[in-house]
């Protein structure tokens, strides 16, 4: 086989061609491997049972791998190599080939598949791509679906070389983007606490059950893979009252600077009569993985409990967000909202929400979320009444939850366990995500915390499990004992994604408030219920262009997913060593009130592969908070820059990054060539304004 390069070294990785077998392309990194001195594979033409491999004389057969067609042999490391041209010599092996280790991974072992994928560029026709791989040994397989000009080659009998080194030769061709080896990594257990009550905590994490659809838990275990929390996390829950005597809330330094606001003293725990809702969300966050009980979602994470007044005065919000700022809160999950059905915030309420959300942590901002809501109404929104007792309300309604449409706030919605709507769940342009919980009608979500609980009757059955969670110890409380199996509504919801923004922080402690609510956004999976209410008749579980749902928000959350963009996150920044970097100087008028916008073109010749991407735009605008601005890449993903949050600012230079907006990193690893666009949108009245230039720098 001709060498497809004239330099010794491959120009895409820089690997030397004698180390082509041990490096292996992954994901746009290189991982070096080294070969296991005691093992190796082999793939036969024909069949064997278990009686006739133990029986072969080049090894001790070990088990099947059957996904790849491959037997597993170990031999003395000094025999390997005559052993495996023992196997290689036999009439029924097609195949017999190294298996490996990842460097510092001695305990990952990597089986070669027969199988090669690589997308080409753009411009790449079908014949060139048949002689690429007809040069080595390649037999196209099928495409990828979802991605340009990719296909599967499986390796055939006439390639001389492993996928390994030929996905590396491969990089070095012009034509060829990317080239991998499809590779067999055995499957492990993730992480599982040995609390006793794990096992009912199906919305943490279940393989199914009754009334359990797939996937209806938030994929915590392989979250916790990388971290499970860290002290110096600490989450603020702002509720009614807390039993620290409880034994999931023990451990040294597990309780951070509580606060009683209701008896102004530092003791936040219930009266005789109390049920303790904040007992029961606190231990949705954060309860401690002690060997009994159950564990929160953040298990290794502070709590701060602060005993609310009851009452939602400028005082009280002011009071309770300025000592979650001072004493070093990361997250503050408020499971509560104002009893009323139209609820603005005052300019102060207002303000003490903003100042957290931009000056707690060191300037980074708190991470602030609110229950929507259960009485299965809009957040911001109005409906037509009819069939309340006593005609309470009737006709057209106007609703409004101040805190859950506060910009910097995250509002949460509630499924159920079967990824469907909680009936009782508050809706609307404002949700920004959902979690699991229970389902029940509407006002009657949870336990003791009715809200609006006269609203009309819903003439159906309500399926969906429970949430388990902490209670009071002993006979007070929800339940007799010292848990409760049937808590819920969008109280339960809120304090178990702030137990997954607990772990984002935990894994990179350096984003933002802001950059935390786009990973939890971008990395949500998109649930869809077709179903229509049972109360409204309304259809809203599905997903706008923008990939909004009124019901879901951006979808439920994914602790797996987010934990897993925060880590990387933290360390891919900064990795481009070059740089292509064009602009657009050309002023153009935003329409007004026009849902189509404008959009403003730079065309990329370059085909590099995108390791760093920021955008820099120039906007002069009489209000900025009527625009929205979307990148739209050459393969039409679209990434939401700025949403209706600039208020009444009239000029707008920044930049976006990869640290700003995590989304961006869904670019990473294309290529740069083609057409990007700025897409600017006007969505209300009367203000005009222009775009005066952009710019768009790509590291590579």
């Amino acid at each position: 086989m001709n060498d497809p390069v004239n330099s010794s070294d491959s120009p895409t990785t820089g690997v030397p061609a004698s180390s082509w077998g041990t490096v292996l392309q992954r994901g746009g990194e290189e991982l070096i491997l080294e070969k296991a001195l005691n093992c190796f594979s082999v793939r036969l033409k024909n069949d064997l049972s278990a009686q006739q491999l133990s029986q072969v004389s080049w090894g001790i057969w070990q088990r099947s791998i059957p996904q790849a067609h491959l037997e597993l042999f170990t031999v003395t490391s000094s025999q390997l190599e005559v052993a495996m041209s023992q196997a290689r010599a036999a009439e029924n092996v097609a195949f017999a080939g190294h298996v490996y280790t990842i460097k510092d991974n001695p305990g990952t072992f990597v089986y070669l598949n027969d199988q090669v994928t690589m997308q080409f560029a753009s411009g790449v026709d079908s014949t060139k791509i048949e002689a690429i791989a007809t040069e080595f040994g390649l037999v196209k397989d099928k495409a990828v679906l979802g991605l340009p000009n990719t296909f599967v080659f499986l390796v055939s009998k006439q390639a001389t070389e492993n996928p390994i080194k030929i996905t590396n030769q491969l990089q070095g061709f012009p034509e060829v983007l990317v080239a991998e080896p499809n590779i067999l990594i055995k499957s492990e257990s993730h992480y599982r606490p040995s609390d006793t009550l794990y096992s009912q905590q199906w919305y943490l994490s279940h393989n199914g059950g009754n009334q359990l659809a797939v996937g209806s838990h938030i994929s915590v275990e392989q979250a916790w893979d990388i971290t499970r929390g860290v002290r110096s996390v600490v989450v603020a829950v702002v509720d009614d009252s807390f039993d620290l005597n409880h034994p999931d809330f023990q451990g040294s330094g597990k309780i951070v600077a509580p606060r009683d606001l209701k008896k102004n003293d530092f003791l936040p725990t219930p009266g005789d009569r109390e049920t303790s809702h904040g007992t029961a969300c606190a231990g949705l966050a954060i309860a401690e993985e002690n060997g009994t009980g159950i564990v929160g979602v953040a298990p290794g994470c502070a709590l701060m409990p602060i005993r609310s007044t009851g009452f939602l005065d400028d005082e009280s919000i002011e009071e309770m967000f300025n000592w979650a700022v001072e004493k070093g809160a990361s997250v503050i999950s408020c499971s509560w909202g104002a009893s009323a059905v139209y609820f603005p915030l005052s300019l102060r309420q207002r303000a003490a929400i903003t100042r957290a959300a931009t000056t707690g942590r060191n300037g980074k901002g708190c991470v602030i979320l609110f229950a929507a809501g259960n009485a299965n109404r809009p957040v911001n929104g109005t409906v037509y009444e009819r069939n309340w007792p006593d005609n309470i309300l009737g006709g057209n309604t106007d609703w409004l939850s101040g805190f859950s449409v506060h910009p910097d706030v995250i509002a949460i919605a509630a499924a159920t366990s079967l990824n469907k709507k909680a009936a009782y769940s508050n809706w609307g342009t404002n949700i920004a995500l959902c979690a699991p919980s229970n389902n029940a009608p509407p006002g009657l979500s949870f336990q003791g915390r009715g809200f609006m609980n006269t609203q009309p009757a819903i003439a159906t059955s309500l399926h969906g499990r429970g949430i388990l969670t902490t209670d009071q110890v002993g006979a007070a409380g929800y339940d007799p004992g010292d848990f409760t199996s049937n808590f819920g509504g969008t109280s339960s919801a809120t304090p178990i994604v702030a137990g997954v923004a607990a772990l984002v922080l935990s894994a990179n402690p350096d984003l933002t408030a802001q950059q935390v609510k786009f990973i939890l956004e971008e990395t949500a999976d998109k649930i869809v219920d077709s179903d229509p209410d049972p109360q409204l008749g309304l259809r809203e579980g599905t997903y706008n262009s923008n990939g909004h749902s009124q019901w879901f928000g951006y979808g439920k959350i994914n602790a797996a997913r987010a934990v897993q963009a925060a880590q990387q996150l933290r360390t891919s920044v900064a990795s481009a060593s070059k740089q292509i970097r064009v602009g657009n100087s050309s002023q153009l008028q935003i329409p007004d009130n026009h849902p189509q916008g404008i959009k403003s073109a730079i065309a990329i010749a370059e085909s590099s592969i995108i390791k760093d991407i920021q955008i820099t735009v120039n906007i002069t605008h009489d209000f900025l908070g009527d625009l929205e601005i979307y990148l739209i890449a050459p393969n039409n993903y679209r990434v939401l820059l700025q949403n209706r949050t600039l208020g009444r600012r009239t000029d707008l230079q920044t930049t976006y990054t990869m640290r700003s907006h995590p989304a961006l990193k869904r670019l990473l690893s294309i290529s740069a060539r083609g057409n990007w666009q700025l897409w600017l949108i006007d969505y209300a009245l009367q203000d005009i304004g222009k775009l005066n230039s952009w710019e768009l720098v790509i590291g590579y």
